[in-house]
């Protein structure tokens, strides 16, 4: 099994090298990079690429390790006892699988997707310790031990909200996605918008680069925020000699809710706009 990218995603050469070491090595590939750079769709596209089956757990702050593994519902089975349901005497009716049951179940090799890690509690990764590496966990309720009959391919995403336990970036292959460069951005576009027109791409790409230069920026726009502007100027038949002004009271680019996320950075270039007014005045 090795991956070599898709149509659908444009990926490095040090991306493939990181996901085939995983594969290689039969450890979990840990995915950082800044939101909106492809770390979720890439489980997706590796998926596709290796045939496999993709069974996704997307973490949230409340979800806990256990639930990755199963849950028993102990109140459905006490209203069943109540009301005399013949369910009751077998009490794996009560027991939902997780994710990584799911994973370790599947007939065939599947990638096992466990999306933004870094937002559940500090302790999380370290409950899955001794799953994720021996491929198997026990269920006290039936007392039978679940092992994995093929290891999956295991990709973990992070947005750096919190750092991971040292005990468990041990046992992960790490891959950083940077932020792609002007040629990489341009092929990612490409796949996404193919044949559009490559002045309006220039000057679409040299304003993003520079907005996300912008000193004091809170949030900087990501490759995700671009498709969707790109997209909007389309529509809206937005051409690149509007995009060229550098009018002082035009810094804030047209249809810009699709690249400031939040009031700080629009305040922000709205002060800037005031003060290039206020030099050109003098």
């Amino acid at each position: 099994m090795r991956f070599e990218g898709t149509s659908a995603y444009v990926t490095t050469d040090d991306l493939k090298v990181a996901v085939n070491a995983a594969i290689t090595l039969e450890r979990p590939l840990l995915v950082k990079g800044e939101p909106g750079t492809g770390k979720t769709v890439l489980a997706l596209e590796i998926a596709k690429a290796l045939g496999a089956p993709l069974i996704e757990w997307h973490i949230k702050s409340t979800t806990k390790a256990l639930q990755g593994l199963y849950e028993y519902d102990a109140v459905s089975r006490l209203r069943d006892s109540q009301l005399g349901d013949e369910r009751v005497k077998d009490i794996r009716n009560y027991i939902k699988r997780g994710k990584l049951w799911d994973a370790f179940a599947a007939d065939e090799r599947p990638v096992l997707l466990i999306d933004e890690i870094d937002k559940a509690d500090i302790e999380f990764p370290n409950d899955l310790l001794q799953e994720l590496d021996r491929m198997e966990f026990f269920v006290y309720e039936t007392g039978e031990t679940v092992k994995a009959r093929r290891r999956p391919v295991v990709i973990i995403t992070s947005n750096n909200e919190k750092e991971l336990p040292d005990a468990f970036l041990r046992r992960c292959f790490f891959h950083y996605i940077r932020f792609p460069d002007g040629d990489t951005m341009r092929a990612i576009i490409e796949v996404h918008f193919p044949g559009i027109k490559q002045r309006l791409v220039a000057e679409a790409l040299k304003l993003f680069y520079e907005i996300r230069e912008v000193p004091g920026l809170k949030k900087k726009p990501s490759t995700s925020e671009l498709l969707d502007w790109l997209k909007l100027l389309m529509v809206e038949d937005i051409g690149p000699e509007l995009l060229r002004e550098r009018d002082p009271k035009k810094l804030i680019p047209p249809l810009h809710g699709a690249l400031l996320k939040n009031e700080q950075d629009v305040h922000l270039f709205e002060r800037l706009a005031f003060m290039a007014r206020r030099e050109g005045r003098q």
